[in-house]
């Protein structure tokens, strides 16, 4: 048995014309613990906007129905020339129902049950997904389960890491941002210690109204100054940046240090001893990194990826975490929308350029059937 539906689908060519459109496809049957998913919701994380947007002149895109025709920035589509000539899925993650599955015993066990899953081509009526990386959502409903994957196990796995390395604070960049609320709720229960770095005095005033006590404005004259003295009372030498372009990691790691200097007892010009890491996990600016290596010689800086954490846990751990966000689903995982949109209406000029800018508190979530 096949099943046939559209779904969204990206393809750039080598003079750098990007074009997203949705396409009939066909699914084979699943087979061992594969099930075939029929796509209820999934948000628009900027994880896929990496597909649909980086780079892209959306004001001068040619808009047709189900199709977008956009030049990417030359430099964007260099970058990206592995992929010239071979269309890509969209969609990192979704919900939906279950209702064809391999013979395998954990996809039997999903049959007719509404899911959450990490499928890569979530944009779509249908996706095929592995039953392990599904998360049965019992009685909540798809949009609350859609953004069960992505956001929720990377903040939880940013606070796992974190006890890994033996820390007991951090620091996260763009801290209003969905994810970034849900961290703040997530260090809270666990009592780990954050310091979140936001741009501007109205996303400061929704994390003081959350409970958030370390809040520092990076638009502020004494950004840097006030890092500091936060991580002086907090003690966080670890940090996540989704900047990744620019200073953001620069600074924290100045911050870090100017801390760790005023605790020496003796000067070294080497700098402190203290190890001080930061992760980039994002590249909302896609400009260089740029580093002054002016902290010591005790620093790292690093990625870092859901999938290969998830990878590095042990079954225990991993479905621990999985339990932990179907019992927050209203509470510490909730995700809010702006919009809701169908897979057309998703490909038009106007939602395009508005999703696209990734604000804070605007996401979109698409709804296949919409």
């Amino acid at each position: 048995m096949t099943t046939t539906g559209r779904q969204l689908v990206s393809t750039l060519t080598a003079d750098g014309t990007m074009t997203l459109a949705l396409e009939e496809k066909t699914f084979p049957a699943p087979t061992g613990n594969q099930v075939l998913v029929r796509m209820e919701a999934a948000p628009i994380n900027p994880s896929d906007l990496f597909l649909m947007t980086t780079g892209a002149d959306l004001a001068n895109a040619t808009y047709e129905p189900s199709k977008i025709t956009m030049q990417l920035h030359p430099q964007v589509a260099a970058g990206q020339a592995a992929r010239h000539g071979k269309p890509q899925t969209v969609g990192n993650e979704g919900a939906g129902t279950v209702f064809a599955a391999g013979e395998g015993e954990m996809a039997q066990a999903l049959m007719g049950q509404r899911v959450a899953c990490v499928p890569g081509n979530a944009f779509g009526e249908y996706a095929l997904a592995d039953a392990m990386m599904c998360i049965p959502l019992g009685e909540h409903t798809s949009e609350q389960g859609a953004s069960s994957f992505v956001n929720p196990m990377t903040a939880l796995g940013f606070v796992e890491t974190a006890k890994r390395e033996r820390h007991e604070a951090i620091i996260h960049a763009a801290a209003a941002s969905n994810l970034g609320q849900m961290l703040g709720r997530i260090c809270q229960e666990d009592g780990m210690a954050l310091v979140n770095i936001v741009r501007r005095e109205e996303q400061a005033a929704i994390l003081r109204e959350q409970g958030e006590q370390h809040i520092v404005n990076s638009s502020a004259e004494d950004f840097e100054k006030a890092l500091a003295k936060a991580i002086g009372e907090t003690g966080a030498f670890l940090g996540y940046d989704p900047i990744g372009g620019g200073q953001t990691t620069d600074i924290c790691l100045r911050a870090m240090e100017r801390v760790a200097a005023s605790q020496m007892t003796e000067y070294s010009r080497y700098g402190s001893d203290q190890a001080k890491k930061m992760y980039i996990y994002g590249r909302l600016d896609l400009s260089p990194t740029i580093l002054t290596p002016s902290y010591g010689f005790g620093w790292t800086v690093s990625g870092w990826l859901l999938m290969p954490f998830l990878a590095s846990c042990d079954v225990p751990t991993l479905m621990g975490l999985r339990q932990r966000v179907v019992s927050g689903l209203t509470t510490t995982f909730a995700s809010s929308y702006k919009a809701r949109v169908g897979l057309e209406e998703m490909l038009t000029k106007d939602a395009i350029m508005d999703y696209a800018q990734m604000k804070t508190g605007e996401k979109y979530l698409v709804v296949p059937a919409g």
